[in-house]
């Protein structure tokens, strides 16, 4: 729970800064500023999220306990320190704050320090059982190794400290740090994570396993391509023009064969009536779909890297945030429901997980907040930064009503007092849960 606390927090941060015109598309995508923005939305919002959910989701996928579940706090404590010291580089960088630039390197070794946990704890614990869903979630922590260490670099060479090796890297080597990082840590992980949730909450059959290989091996193989044909493109000094266009095809084709499996999910299904967390995840696929098409447009019609700002903020709010949001309002109820009423079941009354939430209340924030992620990047794509800014801030009104739903499920407020608390029941913390 503190995990999704954090990541809620940053994400809040992220936005605020947006409102305040900070980054692109006021500045450059390159620009410090940008960088600053971006690394608060991937690792503060998205990443953390991302290790939060996979510390209650990996033990449940294998049936074993964590490898080291002590290991959680401290690596979040490492997180949010080396993330707060590449914040802090990064302003230096810009003249926002004095250019204390070993500021930058030591982020990268608190970061490299703290995923370094995460990927150990978690990709042990994954091992027991490589089969389905898990074997998103290894070629995720595959991709985070590969987006930490391409960070780290980065980091050095903006400090000065990188040699003629982490120069070359740093010039040429970003558009591979962010597909390895969005496409193969975060969108593996939650096309993983989503298999089995939505199979879960509409009680329908597993995708079969060849199937989701084949979406597997597509995405693992743009990854491979980007990360391994990028770094020797490189060295050879012969540039990306065939790296990217190769990882963009076999991108496109994990991401059609996700929404083949998507669609078999939801045609198998025995719930006919939906719950709220998957009919919004409805609506984060279809910001996917339109990442997809709209970044084929951009390629056909040679405007990509015009408007690859657009690109990128649908993909990351649309999809990946839509996603994680809609999750998280599922997992936190369940979780609560657990930790409250799980000792006390089958001895007492006590209210079904649905009865912590009112999603009647709760789907107006959720459809804010993707209609303005739709309009901003619309305002994007048609170079408008103050209305942009305006998007911006219809999506903070959105979060906030989604925080605030959220904090009612813990705090149990919408359960009906004579089954608020049941005798032997205990009330949940706000920040932390009990396993």
């Amino acid at each position: 729970m503190s995990y999704f606390a954090a990541a809620l927090a940053w994400l809040f941060v992220a936005l605020a800064l947006m409102v305040a015109g900070l980054g692109y598309p006021v500045a450059h995508l390159a620009s410090p500023d940008t960088l600053v923005v971006v690394h608060v939305v991937c690792i503060g919002w998205l990443s953390i999220a991302m290790c939060g959910a996979l510390f209650q989701f990996v033990p449940v996928l294998v049936a074993k306990p964590l490898f080291a579940e002590q290991w959680a706090l401290p690596a979040l404590g490492l997180l949010t320190a080396g993330l707060v010291a590449l914040l802090a580089g990064f302003l230096g960088l810009g003249g926002r704050l004095p250019a204390w630039l070993w500021l930058l390197p030591l982020g990268a070794v608190l970061l490299v320090a703290g995923f370094g946990l995460v990927v150990v704890d978690l990709g042990l614990t994954a091992w027991l059982r490589p089969a389905g869903p898990v074997r998103f979630v290894l070629a995720g922590l595959a991709s985070l190794c590969a987006t930490v260490a391409f960070g780290a670099i980065f980091a050095l060479a903006h400090a000065g400290w990188g040699g003629s090796i982490g120069e070359k890297l740093l010039a040429s080597g970003v558009p591979l740090h962010a597909i390895a990082g969005l496409g193969g840590w975060l969108t593996l992980t939650a096309m993983g994570v989503s298999y089995r949730l939505l199979s879960m909450f509409m009680l329908s059959p597993d995708v079969d396993d060849r199937k989701s290989n084949m979406t597997l091996v597509a995405g693992a193989l743009a990854i491979a391509v980007a990360v391994a044909g990028g770094v020797f493109a490189i060295w050879l000094t012969a540039g990306l023009n065939v790296v990217l266009p190769v990882t963009g095809a076999f991108g496109l084709a994990a991401i059609a064969l996700y929404g083949r499996d998507v669609i078999e999910i939801f045609g198998t299904r025995q719930r006919r009536q939906l719950e709220l967390n998957t009919r919004m995840a409805v609506l984060s696929f279809a910001s996917l779909a339109g990442a997809a098409l709209l970044g084929l447009a951009l390629i056909l019609t040679g405007d990509f890297v015009d408007h690859l700002g657009a690109f990128a903020f649908l993909a990351i709010f649309g999809w990946l945030s839509g996603l994680v949001l809609a999750q998280l309002y599922k997992i936190v109820a369940f979780l609560t429901w657990l930790e409250t009423y799980g000792p006390v079941m089958g001895r007492v009354p006590t209210p079904r997980v649905q009865d912590l939430v009112s999603e009647t209340r709760a789907s107006k924030w959720f459809v804010i907040y993707h209609v303005a992620v739709w309009f901003g990047t619309v305002t994007l794509l048609a170079g408008h930064p103050s209305a942009f800014r305006a998007a911006a801030a219809m999506m903070v009104v959105g979060l906030v009503g989604i925080a605030r739903e959220v904090i009612r499920i813990r705090r149990l407020a919408d359960v009906a007092r004579p089954l608020r608390f049941p005798d032997g029941a205990c009330a949940p913390h706000l920040l932390c849960a009990r396993n």
